[in-house]
């Protein structure tokens, strides 16, 4: 009897046989792409083997389509691998070298960040490399290198002497040993860069089976929001009246936000020392809590003594808004003194008394602030009580934030992977937890020095047993699904490598963990409600985002430089860019980018503004009270919390991917992005830092830090990648708006590029928009809103009316000054029905001031007949 026909094997051989020859071979020492040798002294223990022989698409989970596309072009890619000689938990192998030929790459500067960077040779490459992109100008192609998972390894790779490139694989556990290497890093061709990242992570992820792409999962609720994060604004002081007083302020100001992120310093944590039931006391600054440990999975008692109704009526909050500033201010101060005696005792001082008083001194003075300044709560809740049923704590808090402040949808909270910086106290809970010390990889040496992990280090972590990962996020989130909790912002993501060598290596660890969390995210989130941070390295993207589908993509909003260069506030911010924008590349695949919050008030706010108005993500601040810009906000957010948000997420333009706009002086950072109706380019100088291996973090560049003139064209904008774009990408003539200039400008495909000068730390967003023939006379094309950075991600809906009277009918949310080229003035227009005049000038620009609407939602129906 005939075995049964499978059509999923019948379909994918077909597409199989018939695909063209393989793109790449290893010969002699020489791994070569369509006949180009790419890398030279390739070492003889280093295979290559092609997609179709490693990968059984049949056993991925994967979509259907998406295994047909992958396998229609399984031809393009393969897989590199090496034998050595002994079993070891950690090896280095060349993979060959290549010297004279342009990269981009992306590296871990940190345990949980990375960033871009680009050379020449293998040599100039960075430790802890999670791919790289060598350009191919001979065949009009890229090829990108990604290491990635085999077994109980994980890989990156790292320079090597004269040109070579070198793949480290580690296990995190000695009991975890390998030689044998067949598919350690994946290689892929295209001859588009933005087409290579697509497809190289799609066939990574058929292959690996363990994640799912973006395209895969649903977005979290937050995505097109604006909301408020508590970090800066409180760091550990949050309390229920600050987070009150805080979503008023907005309200009040007629910017509500949709949601908030209690961040760090609501949990119940303390110290190994400490009483096992008693939180922590006066903490302030982050830093401060690295060591400490939860040790319930209940609010610390600062929201636990909320009382339901408390703040609910005009004059029952009694909270001074100067407070969180106070304290922080304070405990600056003993941050300092204490770096001082620090810095005396590494300079051979013996006697510190001086310094030691002086911080006691100071210690006194914040215990005295916090006891002074009090809760914020009315009086009659300041003592200790029992706290449980529905009337008190979190619960109770959450329910009066949404009864007081009606469009707020979501309210998120903070917590650590393991549970807090320093895990979970072992015997606190009913799980099994214990303290395990950190070994820190050795893929990290030559990273850069962090006061995070040196304190996690100090502490060890409080693991709660693999076995129990899916309890564990279950005890967490559910009472935070019950308390009225829709979503979670889980940090400090990168922790499981250092602690993984009795729990079968940082692979077996990291699923155990990560399964569970999912889990619990599809029981108590929606499956959904998730940021994930402090996650840059590629296991976590190789192992945790099954259900995961947004996470940030650059490292924090630093407001100022930690390290003391005044000039930071300035230079970070740029810095801040560059990380989000190239990460976006490979991280976008997988999860929508996050580009985190910032600080409205902050002497570079406009210059961050700008790229979250074009980013594709939600926007959020973290205001401290009464430290608000809101004519900034306004140009971000409509009243109702909604933002003008593009399409997809942003991404560098081509001419971008092999250049430094951190400190090269000559080129600006280009993002693309669509709106429904148009495209974006915005163009930020960034110059003005650079990472320095030497002294292993990222350092001001004063001599880059300035005007920087480039150019824009129409096809900067990658009009392919996004299907409902391709149309928009074939017009014969486009207006383009300056948002910062104000200026109007016609073009078509053949128009010399855009010349532009952008001053430091500073932005210009171009709006292109084909422009429609309309009857035999009228040309017209809409803009958007102009009061918004995002001018085009104001119109809802555009229909053109070809046949009869000429008509242009749009759906425009916000209220402002709309702009719309025409090269005549239309007959007649029409508001919502009635009949309005709008202003037309001969330079094409036809004005009309659209009302916001509450009944509508903010939206006018627009009509201009011809």
């Amino acid at each position: 009897m005939a075995p049964p026909i499978n059509p999923v094997n019948s379909i994918l051989n077909r597409l199989r046989s018939s695909s063209l020859d393989q793109c790449f071979d290893l010969c002699k020492g020489k791994f070569s792409v369509k006949g180009c040798p790419l890398l030279h002294d390739v070492p003889s223990n280093v295979s290559f083997r092609p997609f179709s022989l490693v990968c059984n698409e049949t056993e991925s989970d994967a979509p259907f389509p998406l295994v047909q596309r992958v396998t229609a072009l399984s031809h393009k890619g393969g897989f590199l691998g090496f034998n050595t000689d002994e079993p070891s938990d950690s090896v280095v192998n060349s993979l060959g070298r290549f010297t004279d030929r342009n990269f981009l790459s992306i590296f871990r500067f940190k345990t949980w960040w990375s960033t871009q960077w680009v050379g020449t040779s293998g040599s100039d490459l960075q430790m802890e490399t999670q791919w790289v992109v060598l350009d191919v100008p001979e065949i009009k192609s890229y090829v990108i290198i990604i290491p990635i998972i085999e077994g109980g390894f994980r890989s990156a790779l790292r320079p090597g002497n004269d040109g070579h490139v070198m793949i480290f694989a580690e296990s995190g556990s000695s009991h975890v040993k390998s030689c044998c290497f067949s598919s350690i890093a994946y290689v892929h061709v295209s001859e588009n860069p933005f087409n290579l990242m697509k497809e190289a992570f799609s066939a990574i992820r058929v292959h690996l089976n363990t994640f799912k792409l973006l395209e895969e999962k649903s977005l979290p609720s937050i995505v097109d929001k604006f909301g408020w994060c508590t970090w800066d604004a409180f760091y550990l002081t949050v309390e229920p009246a600050g987070v009150w007083l805080g979503v008023k302020e907005f309200a009040d100001a007629g910017v509500s936000p949709r949601f908030v992120i209690i961040d760090d310093g609501w949990q119940s944590i303390n110290n190994d020392g400490d009483d096992p039931n008693e939180d922590a006391k006066n903490l302030a600054l982050g830093g401060e809590q690295m060591t400490a440990r939860l040790h319930r999975f209940e609010e610390c008692d600062k929201f636990r003594k909320y009382k339901g109704g408390s703040f609910l009526g005009s004059n029952s909050l009694s909270f001074k808004p100067q407070k969180p500033k106070m304290l922080i201010t304070k405990a600056i101060e003993i941050e300092h003194a204490v770096k001082a005696r620090d810095k005396a005792l590494q300079s051979g001082a013996t006697d510190v008394s001086e310094f030691e008083t002086k911080i006691k001194k100071l210690k006194r003075e914040l215990d005295d602030m916090f006891e002074v300044e009090g809760s914020g709560l009315p009086n009659g809740n300041r003592e200790s009580f029992d706290c449980k049923g529905d009337d008190f704590g979190l619960k109770a808090f959450t329910r009066d934030l949404r009864t007081e402040f009606k469009g707020l949808d979501d309210i998120w909270v903070w917590h650590a992977l393991c549970g807090a910086w320093g895990g979970v106290r072992p015997g606190a809970t009913h799980l099994d937890c214990k303290v395990v010390p950190c070994n820190v990889s050795l893929g990290l040496d030559g990273t850069m020095p962090d006061l995070a992990v040196d304190k996690i280090v100090e502490g060890g972590i409080g693991l709660v047993h693999p076995s129990q990962a899916d309890d564990f996020f279950d005890s967490m989130h559910s009472h935070l699904s019950e308390s009225g909790v829709t979503g979670v912002k889980v940090d400090v993501i990168h922790t499981l490598e250092y602690v993984s060598e009795e729990y079968g290596g940082r692979v077996n660890l990291a699923k155990a963990y990560y399964n569970g969390l999912s889990s619990s995210l599809s029981k108590n989130f929606k499956g959904t409600g998730i940021i994930s941070s402090m996650q840059q390295c590629n296991d976590f993207f190789f192992l945790g985002t099954k259900q995961i589908s947004m996470g940030r993509v650059g490292d924090d909003f630093w407001f100022q430089d930690p390290n003391g260069d005044p000039n930071g506030v300035f230079w970070l911010q740029g810095v801040h860019m560059i990380h989000c924008a190239y990460n976006s590349l490979w991280m976008g695949q997988i999860i929508q980018p996050d580009w985190d919050m910032f600080q409205s008030d902050h002497v570079c706010a406009k210059y961050h503004a700008g790229s979250r108005a074009i980013c594709g993500g939600p926007v959020y601040l973290s205001d401290s009270l009464g430290c608000h810009n809101f004519d900034l906000i306004k140009k971000l957010v409509h009243p109702d919390g909604t933002i003008p948000k593009c399409q997809r997420f942003a991404l560098p333009t081509r001419d971008c991917l092999f250049v430094n706009p951190l400190f090269d002086n000559k080129s600006l950072l280009k993002l693309w992005n669509f709106n429904k109706y148009g495209g974006v380019i915005g163009a930020f100088n960034c110059q003005g830092a650079s990472w320095d291996g030497k002294v292993r973090r990222i350092i001001g560049y004063p001599q880059c830090y300035k005007p920087v003139t480039g150019s824009v064209h129409i096809t900067d904008i990658e009009w392919d990648q996004c299907m409902e774009a391709a149309a928009m990408g074939e017009a014969e003539e486009y207006v383009v708006y300056l948002d910062q200039a104000e200026s109007l400008l016609l073009l078509t495909p053949k128009s010399n590029p855009i010349q532009v000068t952008i001053q430091p730390s500073s932005f210009e967003i171009f709006s292109f928009v084909p422009v429609k023939s309309l009857g035999p006379m009228a040309k017209f094309a809409p803009i958007g809103i102009t009061d918004m950075f995002n001018s085009g991600g104001t119109i809802q809906e555009l229909d053109y009316n070809e046949t009869g009277a000429a008509a242009a009918r749009l759906k425009i949310k916000g209220g402002g000054n709309f702009l719309a080229y025409s090269n005549v003035a239309p007959k007649t227009c029409y508001l919502n029905g009635t009949e309005v005049a709008p202003e037309w000038s001969a330079d094409g620009k036809l004005k009309l001031d659209l009302p916001w609407t509450e009944e509508a939602n903010g939206i006018s129906d627009v009509v201009f007949d011809f």
